[in-house]
């Protein structure tokens, strides 16, 4: 008995702690609103109805995730390489992204502002830094403040999200939450999924709307059927406008009508899931390089011949823009699991066909 009694207090401390972290974790959880105006100005200079816009796409992977990482969550066994780890995938993120200053538009995915995988470096702020002439808006899609798994190695605190950069002078910019999440307690843990909406005036009365996406992994498919159908009806309205509309990021989907056939890389089969054909509506253009694979599977570190890799980072474009080209940079995930995604596309006028 004199055994038995300790070991029931601290079990009954163990669970009580357990207790108030997850009241904590409940009350500190970020519940963001709907669609949230982070930016307005209603003297932003007109683009002209026949623009050629030039944009890239990446999703940077906290500049964790090079290519001699493994990821838990795939079933590797890592979260972070060591601070000079990240520190020199954060500097070839930036030196990659140079070359395309002149782009119209650059859309990155999972940059953090303070979080531990990435021992608190601001890689906003030094991105920023490198395209001071920018337009720079920042929409946060995982703000936790620890997250206790793995056990050994609690990934800790998350501050996360999308960063669109941007050439002209926006109109307005607006986060929109999707919709769904996982049911208590694990949504205090995971991603609140959003996608970035970049108003910009046309000469023609009509808008250019620029769309950051980073749409739901690790679910049972359910999540990214809500947000694809929430994000259907939006683009559907919009379009119904006159507006333009390009959504780039990375879908955690593949793009209906890619073959792997020509594919450089092994492409992985097992963990697969298209886009529905047509979606959001016939007439919509899907562009991605089917030569290319943009996003590795983080099992076991990235190997050139054997890793499977898929094709998940992409554009949709409306059917008032004419894709002119799209090309994924051959990285060999030196920096991230994901690889850039740069296009070129023309807005032209549906009554001039």
């Amino acid at each position: 008995m004199k055994i038995i009694r300790p070991i029931l207090y601290l079990i009954l401390v163990l669970i009580i702690a357990f207790g108030v972290f997850l009241i904590y974790a409940s009350l500190d959880d970020y519940k963001p609103v709907q669609a949230e105006l982070q930016h307005d100005n209603s003297q932003a200079s007109k683009l002209s109805d026949s623009s050629v816009l030039n944009l890239l796409i990446w999703n940077i992977g906290y500049a964790g995730l090079d290519a001699s990482m493994d990821f838990f969550y795939d079933g590797g066994e890592k979260i972070r390489p060591t601070r000079e780890g990240v520190i020199d995938n954060l500097k070839g993120i930036v030196k990659t992204l140079a070359p395309y200053e002149g782009y119209d538009f650059i859309l990155l995915q999972e940059v953090d502002l303070d979080s531990k995988r990435s021992y608190h470096i601001n890689e906003v702020e030094i991105i920023e830094q490198h395209f001071s002439r920018y337009e720079s808006h920042f929409g946060t899609n995982y703000r936790v403040f620890f997250v206790p798994i793995p056990v050994k190695s609690p990934m800790g605190s998350v501050n996360s999200g999308l960063l669109t950069l941007s050439r002209f002078p926006v109109g307005s910019v607006i986060r929109h939450s999707f919709p769904g999440n996982y049911s208590w307690p694990m949504k205090l843990f995971m991603l609140d999924r959003c996608f970035l909406v970049n108003r910009y005036p046309l000469v023609g009365g009509k808008e250019l709307l620029i769309i950051n996406t980073h749409n739901s992994a690790y679910d049972d498919g359910s999540l990214r059927e809500q947000q694809m159908s929430y994000l259907k009806e939006f683009l559907l309205f919009e379009y119904e406008k006159g507006n333009y509309i390009i959504t780039g990021g990375d879908w955690n989907q593949t793009p209906y009508g890619f073959t792997p056939d020509k594919l450089s890389h092994q492409f992985d089969t097992l963990n697969l899931t298209y886009i529905e054909k047509d979606y959001p509506a016939p007439g919509w253009t899907w562009a991605f390089d089917s030569s290319m694979p943009t996003n590795r599977r983080v099992a076991v570190p990235y190997n050139r011949t054997s890793s499977l890799t898929t094709v998940i980072d992409c554009y949709l474009l409306s059917p008032n823009i004419t894709l002119e080209g799209v090309r994924t940079l051959d990285l060999d995930f030196a920096f991230s699991d994901h690889q850039p995604v740069q296009m070129r596309a023309r807005l032209h006028s549906l009554e001039s066909n």
